[in-house]
């Protein structure tokens, strides 16, 4: 079957226009027009309408079938899942119109303090976390000697300096002193990796090595550390706090708009409980 599909074309009447038909469905003009783009070539055009068409034709042959042979137990199965589907979803969509329009989404840096300070026994470290300098150099890289000095200082424009000579020459270069991270996250850019993180983290605050056979020299600067199994940092994990707070407030929402609809439906004698 070819059809064919003018540019711009109209129906000047307010009748649909069928295209296919497979057994009790049929597909319209309007299904398809817009499928094809503006300034597709007419052979274009056929062959994408042609396999919509196919496509449509077999899962609506498909439906059918199953339709007329699947068994009444499960056709009242699907209904009744289709019914639930559908009454959680109108559902869904009325809280959230209902939040966006009512709920309050601000949370102040006082309220996720207070939720942290009252809550820290939740907030255990699972890693070792640091705040810290990674750079990766090339072997050969001029002035090795002032780059470590550099990396070792907390100077602002001693960093400034060390900034400006990592990005010439440097092949990585993170500076992770005002956020902490994983020591695993940094270990991974290492050539070989250290056994006892603790102990490493309570003895150093500037690392360097090169590995076997490296090409490159890797420095690691430790502005701060925190132990696993430590009280986590605030600001580590101040966005996990904003989350719960949300999550607690959402649940707040919706729990108070259930039994507010509840309850009035009491009043009004809406609702009545048939059997005591």
């Amino acid at each position: 079957m070819i059809i064919l599909i003018p540019a711009g074309c109209k129906n000047s009447n307010s009748k649909r226009v069928p295209v296919a038909k497979a057994g009790k469905s049929t597909l319209y003009l309007d299904q398809v027009n817009s499928l094809v783009p503006s300034g597709t070539p007419s052979t274009d055009s056929i062959a994408l309408v042609k396999n919509y068409i196919n496509s449509w034709a077999k899962r609506e042959l498909m439906y059918q079938k199953a339709e007329e042979n699947i068994t009444s137990d499960l056709m009242k199965d699907i209904d009744n899942q289709v019914k639930e589907a559908r009454m959680n979803l109108v559902i869904y969509q009325y809280q959230r119109q209902l939040m966006l329009q009512k709920m309050d989404t601000t949370i102040s840096d006082t309220e996720l303090e207070n939720y942290y300070l009252n809550n820290k026994e939740s907030f255990v470290l699972n890693y070792n976390i640091v705040k810290a300098l990674f750079i990766k150099l090339p072997r050969e890289t001029p002035g090795l000697a002032r780059i470590r000095n550099l990396a070792r200082s907390n100077n602002q424009a001693g960093l400034r300096q060390l900034e400006s000579l990592c990005y010439q020459f440097a092949e990585k270069y993170d500076d992770f002193n005002d956020e902490w991270i994983t020591l695993n996250q940094l270990m991974a850019e290492f050539p070989s990796a250290i056994n006892n993180q603790e102990n490493f983290l309570r003895n150093n605050t500037f690392y360097e090595t090169s590995g076997v056979d490296s090409a490159y020299i890797y420095m690691l600067s430790i502005r701060d550390y925190r132990l696993r199994s430590a009280t986590a940092p605030f600001e580590y994990v101040s966005d996990d706090i904003k989350r719960i707070i949300w999550t607690n407030r959402r649940l707040e929402f919706i729990q108070s708009l259930e039994n507010g609809i509840y309850n009035d439906a009491l009043k009004k004698n809406i609702f009545t409980l048939l059997i005591k």
